[in-house]
């Protein structure tokens, strides 16, 4: 894989049950490293409304993925299957207390692709919140079918 890639982030939750999941997708380009058995995405994304880039690095291993955002969200989530995770989640409107219950991580390695999936329980304030899934793709920005702008 090469340095340069797209990332495809796809998010959905659903907050109850038999409700049609919420979907939120982010495109951008970013670096692709691997070291020590790890492999390591990073990139930038600006929320609509706000200056401010937030930075975010995703690691991931078998049976483990750590996402660390930095900016204008703030928080450093982990999943792991079968394991109850806390952490807080920094936003301009306040912050919240997480609790994130991974049911299933699905790491697809290729040559030239990487796809992601992680299914998990959402709780905020010890409140379950909503059932969540997290789709990653990565692949060399030359792969791409359109072309973002610097």
């Amino acid at each position: 894989m090469t340095k340069d890639v797209l990332i495809t982030v796809k998010g959905m939750q659903a907050i109850e049950a038999g409700e049609k999941p919420e979907e939120v997708e982010v495109v951008a380009k970013g670096d692709y490293y691997y070291r020590n058995g790890h492999h390591f995405i990073c990139y930038e994304e600006v929320q609509e409304g706000y200056d401010t880039i937030t930075k975010n690095m995703i690691k991931v291993m078998q049976g483990y993925v750590e996402v660390q955002k930095k900016g204008l969200t703030n928080t450093h989530m982990i999943f792991e299957e079968a394991k109850k995770n806390l952490t807080y989640y920094a936003t301009p409107f306040g912050d919240m207390q997480m609790g994130i219950s991974a049911t299933r991580i699905d790491v697809q390695e290729q040559e030239e692709n990487i796809d992601i999936l992680i299914d998990y329980a959402l709780e905020i304030n010890d409140i379950h919140t909503a059932d969540c899934q997290i789709c990653v793709n990565v692949k060399p920005q030359a792969a791409g079918n359109f072309h973002l702008a610097s």
